[in-house]
């Protein structure tokens, strides 16, 4: 009986946890619409280092739950894309986290997020220029040859400098976020013990100086500077 209450709590907890990272997925998805779109269509989307941070913590099932839910909840709200940016919005944000999440998980250290980060940001840039060559000529209506001559010069960078983006993002904010939780009783502590105050602090100076960086260029792609 002891067992089931608590079996109980935590599947509670973990239906709190998601429904609030979805919430706040959802508000950088608004936010992420205050950037200026790459080559007119093309947006920055924060809302993929909140789903990292979800997986960071409870595995890719629940990245894949935040995923489709935000991109769902998107599509019928503010997107003007309809079933293809559902499709692209998805594919896209489990490219980038499933692979960050699931080196994460074996080896869960500063050093194994960040390399699991790095190949997330690898895997979703590659994934992309392929989806993009298949599903935006129908999407805009164009020849794929027109799609093809912008998968290196277009499509290539702003998929690597917004999973850059993202990646420093999930660096600077999954210990603050994990440490806010986990004082609430929300979650446990998975990184007890993982990493000591002088390295945060080095984490946080370094993952801004990236951040700053890759804001830099995609304002560059985007034509604002």
């Amino acid at each position: 009986m002891a067992s089931t209450s608590f079996e109980s709590r935590k599947t509670l907890r973990f239906i709190i946890v998601i429904g609030m990272l979805s919430a706040i997925a959802y508000c950088a998805v608004l936010l992420g619409k205050l950037v200026p779109n790459v080559a007119g269509f093309l947006s920055y989307d924060p809302k993929d280092a909140v789903v990292v941070i979800a997986g960071f913590i409870y595995g890719p099932l629940a990245s894949l739950l935040i995923s489709v839910i935000v991109s769902l909840v998107e599509m019928v709200t503010v997107s003007q894309t309809g079933l293809y940016g559902l499709l692209m919005n998805i594919v896209s944000t489990c490219a980038f986290a499933l692979p960050a999440v699931a080196i994460y998980r074996v080896k869960r250290t500063k050093a194994g997020a960040v390399i699991g980060l790095a190949v997330g940001v690898a895997v979703m840039s590659g994934t992309m220029v392929l989806w993009n060559y298949i599903i935006t000529p129908l999407y805009m209506g164009v020849p794929r040859e027109q799609v093809a001559g912008m998968l290196a010069t277009v499509f290539l960078p702003f998929n690597a400098i917004k999973g850059t983006i993202n990646a420093a993002l999930v660096m600077m904010v999954y210990k603050p976020l994990i440490t806010a939780l986990r004082k609430t009783k929300l979650v446990d502590d998975p990184d007890s013990g993982n990493s000591k105050r002088r390295i945060s602090i080095w984490t946080i100076a370094i993952a801004a100086a990236v951040l700053v960086t890759a804001v830099m260029l995609l304002l560059v792609l985007a034509e604002v500077i």
